[in-house]
């Protein structure tokens, strides 16, 4: 066993694993995982740049992880940052805070090293069963962007496109600063138009209908999971692994696109930073399962940052 941990630090939120690893089992045992919503990407897709209050909440979570990373005496460390740290003209100041804090530099990875990452993390555990058919489509519905990865025992393609929930949120559904509660039915067709397009740049290269089995990571994904439940707070065990049939989507995102922030805010298993971008996040994995005419998601709580922890086991 190999005691690592696993930073994954998106556009909405940042993740910690702490982990210890087997690889000759293939095992990954948990010892700490934790999230913390930070908006890191606020305002990248309008501005070009991390805002100073977004590095501010991002270094906190930082700080908070450095203790638990010390506590559990983990061997081995590594940090990646994805889509709005790719993005942003100032990603040099949050490079050295996060080097400052935790005393590694962060790793500002590709979409493809993102793809690859979390398709391990998502069939690792799948690979030693038959009855999920391959290949597998993995779909990563991201803050800033969402990866498609088609594979089977490995990746065959993979893209990145930028329809993430908050970059799709601000993008279509902010007016005068606040987010559209709920949206017009403008501003739903032309989000639908935006996600439509990304995915037939996505389809350019990767097979998409090829798939047999789509696996879905991330909150938007895993917090529809917990709606079709009706779970009365967020509870992991029942959602890894959990199926979503198409029409159990469907009607979740029609009633996220038409309910009022405080209907949302309302949903006991509503994680609270994902209010205002859960119905994009919806509706990116509502166009992906129309697109492939999947009939059902299979949700993952293990995705990017479980790829993180076996790539440094």
């Amino acid at each position: 066993m190999t005691r690592v941990a696993a930073v994954d630090c998106g556009t909405n939120s940042i993740r910690l694993l702490v982990a210890d690893a087997d690889p000759a089992t293939g095992e990954l045992v948990d010892l700490d995982r934790r999230m913390t919503i930070v908006r890191l990407g606020q305002g990248v897709d309008r501005t070009g740049r991390l805002a100073p209050e977004a590095l501010q909440r991002t270094f906190a979570a930082c700080r908070e992880y450095a203790g638990i990373i010390k506590e559990h005496g983990a061997e081995r460390l590594r940090f990646v940052a994805t889509s709005a740290s790719r993005d942003a003209e100032n990603r040099d100041e949050f490079v050295r805070g996060v080097l400052d804090i935790l005393g590694v530099e962060p790793e500002v990875i590709s979409g493809d090293q993102e793809a690859e990452f979390s398709f391990t993390g998502a069939t690792k555990e799948l690979a030693g069963g038959d009855h999920l058919p391959k290949p597998y489509l993995v779909v990563d519905i991201g803050g800033g962007s969402t990866e498609f990865v088609v594979g089977d025992d490995r990746v065959r393609a993979a893209r990145s496109v930028d329809i993430g929930c908050v970059r799709m949120t601000e993008r279509h559904l902010v007016r005068d600063g606040v987010v559209s509660d709920p949206p017009s039915e403008e501003q739903i067709a032309a989000m639908r138009a935006d996600i439509e397009a990304a995915l037939d740049l996505a389809e350019e290269t990767v097979p998409l209908r090829e798939a047999r089995t789509l696996v879905g990571l991330a909150g938007s994904v895993t917090t529809v999971s917990a709606i079709a439940q009706e779970l009365s707070e967020y509870d992991s065990e029942a959602i890894h692994h959990s199926r979503v049939s198409y029409d159990r989507v469907r009607e979740i995102t029609e009633w996220l696109l038409r309910s009022t922030h405080a209907e949302r805010a309302a949903v006991p298993s509503m994680h609270p930073g994902r209010v205002d971008v859960i119905a994009a996040g919806a509706l990116v994995l509502l166009s992906i399962m129309e697109r492939i005419g999947a009939e059902e998601v299979v949700v993952s709580e293990h995705d990017i940052l479980d790829g993180i922890a076996w790539s440094v086991a």
